[in-house]
């Protein structure tokens, strides 16, 4: 006799059984199940034998199979929630890099950064600095973050892309205008990853963490450096206290940018499938311009504009963001455009 009842086979498939009792959601309510099971076929089994205790059976019966219901709806509800955090993590990696425009590009990056950094302290997120490398002038050449938190990727998965800045730079004495470019990577952390790394591609290296004051962290070699060989990805960690802790966070990183790296191929041989999606998801893609004489931001993708940059670079980017995802959802998008305002 099968443990499943025709109800629970609804949701899973019977072999599923032993895989939910691994599962530390779900290892009590399938182990619970499967012992119902078991008394349930007992009861019927004694109520076969004996007609005077068939009354008695069928009222423990239908009391076993609504337990057994309850339970797989439960089940259903916690496996249902995986489904949706790895479609959207509550984990990801933000990377920023300085494009186009020198010192001025690298301030940029940081401006986005900071402004990522606001918006995730307003959402109750965790926002920590994995590593960065950073201009002469304080801004950052290359910076990479992870976001913990509720939503976090459903939030800012369309951030992904190319944004630029029209603004007179500090250190410009006439006055013109400068353009200047930062591309944003926007990574999720999955907890189930669709490939392998062979160890044999990953090539290791430590080095002391940076940092002020002599402290303790630079004085042992804690930083761990990935390079992936096939593809020439490398991923530094500095932010942990202990070496293994820093291989673990690197790890994690690099299987985020290879992951990505494959989306970003699939999605190119399906463009033409793409057409009510917000942009493609490319680092390479322009999505966003921010003209600072003009006070306003506009997003190419959806063709909108906001104004106030002052508010928004200070982490108030929730009309933005909630704009994408209702053009998104309904399939209202434009194509990319290169708009020079």
């Amino acid at each position: 006799m099968s443990v499943f009842t025709d109800d629970l086979k609804i949701h899973y498939r019977m072999e599923n059984l032993e895989e939910l009792k691994k599962n530390p959601k779900t290892a009590y309510l399938a182990s619970r199940y499967e012992e119902l099971a078991k008394e349930e076929a007992e009861v019927l089994a004694m109520a076969g034998e004996d007609e005077a205790l068939r009354g008695m059976a069928d009222e423990d019966a239908k009391r076993i199979a609504e337990e057994k219901k309850a339970i797989a709806d439960q089940i259903g509800v916690i496996l249902k929630g995986e489904e949706e955090e790895e479609d959207f993590p509550n984990e990801l990696v933000l990377e920023i890099r300085a494009g186009a425009g020198g010192d001025e590009a690298a301030i940029f990056a940081q401006d986005l950064a900071l402004m990522y950094q606001r918006y995730s302290d307003r959402e109750g997120w965790q926002f920590l600095k994995i590593s960065d490398s950073q201009s002469d002038l304080g801004g950052y050449k290359e910076a990479i973050f992870e976001i913990r938190g509720k939503d976090v990727y459903r939030k800012l998965r369309f951030e992904t892309g190319v944004h630029r800045v029209q603004r007179v730079p500090l250190t410009e004495k006439s006055g013109r205008v400068h353009t200047s470019t930062a591309s944003v990577a926007i990574m999720p952390i999955r907890k189930k990853v669709k490939f392998e790394i062979n160890p044999a591609d990953i090539e290791m290296e430590f080095t002391r963490s940076g940092g002020k004051g002599g402290q303790n962290v630079n004085k042992v070699e804690t930083a761990v450096r990935l390079v992936h060989k096939p593809s020439g990805l490398f991923v530094r960690s500095s932010s942990q206290r202990s070496q293994n802790a820093n291989r673990e966070k690197a790890m994690e990183i690099l299987m985020a940018k290879l992951q990505l790296m494959k989306e970003e191929e699939e999605a190119k041989k399906f463009t033409s499938h793409r057409k009510n999606q917000i942009g493609s998801g490319d680092r390479s893609e322009k999505i966003r311009t921010y003209n600072v004489l003009q006070d306003r931001v506009t997003d190419h993708r959806v063709r909108e504009s906001w104004h106030n940059l002052q508010s928004i670079f200070e982490g108030k980017i929730d009309d933005i963001i909630n704009v994408l995802e209702e053009k998104s959802a309904s399939g209202e998008v434009g194509s990319v455009e290169e708009v020079l305002d």
